[in-house]
Order: C-alpha cells, then structure tokens, then sequence
C-alpha cells in the first residue's frame, strides 16, 4: 500500500508546488506587494509543501493564508 501512495503524494506535491511557482512568476508580479509576514505567503506554502507533505503542506498554506488579513497576524512566521 505505501508503495500506491508514496508516488502519488510525490506528484500531488509536485503540482501543488508547481501551481505556488506558477502563481509567483505569473501572477504575484501583477499585484502589489500586500503580505503581512515574512516568509510571504507563497514562499511559506512553498516550505511547507516540501516540509511536511501535500497534504499537512496545503492544511498549513490555507490557514497562513485565511489568517493574512487586516485582523490577522503579521511579523516573522516561519514553518513550524
């Protein structure tokens, strides 16, 4: 059974990232810089992808993501 999953949390992992460096180059230059922490958000999705996994990776992305808002966090907020 690992042997089923191990190559495809490797290719959800692969699309996902591909998907953040997609978002970095095309779309992220078109926008003003608006992210209240440090790793910006697309960098934090990035290391924690390659960290923890798809799965955790993306939990972690999307609750950085929802909390970078005018009532949420900001400073150094590195992976934990």
């Amino acid at each position: 059974m690992v042997f089923i999953l191990q190559p495809l949390f490797w290719l959800l992992k692969t699309l996902l990232i591909g998907l953040v460096r997609f978002y970095q180059v095309a779309i992220s230059p078109l926008k003003p810089p608006s992210c209240r922490y440090t790793p910006t958000c697309s960098n934090y999705s990035l290391d924690a992808l390659r960290k923890h996994g798809p799965i955790k990776g993306t939990y972690l992305s999307v609750k950085r993501i929802l909390s970078c808002n005018p009532w949420g966090g900001h400073g150094y907020d590195p992976v934990p």
